[in-house]
């Protein structure tokens, strides 16, 4: 009886702290992942151009997408628009690979994001390796 009452008196009115949202799937990519400190080192120091790093980018209300790479020795941008198609990771699949230049490409890092959850697919078609950054920290 006292314990209720005690829980009724919280903020919240329960007594165990529950999360507020549950991933039903686990984890969002389907392949093992090569993580950022695989990396070979002449990606860190910025000394051999090819090497690049991107993100997705999400507009206002989740209505627009822009997938941005950058190059890490020359800080050369490149946008890939995936159109009105949406931001599943197939569709950004195609539009990055439709920017990236065919005489720089040495290895790409990229987020944990849904969109680069085909990575696996998008190395070898892209002829790179594709990093992803650590969990929380892009």
């Amino acid at each position: 009886m006292l314990r209720r009452e005690l829980a009724a008196a919280l903020r919240t009115g329960r007594a165990v702290r529950r999360p507020r949202t549950t991933t039903a799937h686990g984890s969002r990519f389907v392949a093992p992942m090569l993580m950022i400190s695989d990396r070979p080192a002449e990606v860190g120091d910025r000394a051999v151009p090819g090497h690049r790093e991107g993100d997705l980018i999400i507009g206002k209300d989740g209505g627009s997408a822009i997938g941005t790479h950058v190059e890490r020795a020359t800080r050369y941008v490149l946008l890939a628009h995936p159109g009105n198609r949406g931001r599943c990771a197939d569709v950004v699949r195609d539009a990055l690979l439709a920017t990236l230049p065919q005489h720089l490409k040495r290895s790409l890092t990229w987020g944990q994001g849904a969109e680069m959850a085909w990575h696996h697919e998008f190395g070898p078609a892209a002829d790179m390796p594709v990093y992803c950054c650590d969990p929380h920290s892009p």
